[in-house]
């Protein structure tokens, strides 16, 4: 099974082929990706680029758009001062899908 290190919005992901994951929240409208692949190996041979391997490429589906992450709470607090304030964040993400690795 072929696997591929890919750049996606500043992180690096572990891909292989009919994979789901979920990304940070792409441009509204994307439908298709085709990102450059920094490593590729099919279990015998690893192919490592400078900094991408040529020829390769990864072709990707958006699935869905707008998944909202866990809600993540903050807590500031200030020891002997009664001051304790908290917040909520909850990350939105892209869920892709994984076609191809060439």
């Amino acid at each position: 099974m072929k696997k591929a290190i890919v750049k996606i919005g500043g992180k690096q992901y572990l891909v292989a082929e009919k994979e789901t994951l979920l990304v940070d929240l792409l441009q509204e409208g994307t439908k298709e990706l085709k990102l450059d692949a920094l490593l590729v190996t099919d279990g015998k041979k690893t192919t490592v680029g400078t900094p991408t391997v040529k020829g390769a490429k990864v072709v990707a589906k958006v699935v869905e758009e707008l998944v909202k992450g866990d809600k993540i709470r903050v807590i500031r607090y200030k020891a002997k001062k009664r001051v304790h304030k908290e917040n909520g964040h909850r990350q939105k993400y892209t869920r892709i899908q994984i076609e191809s690795i060439a």
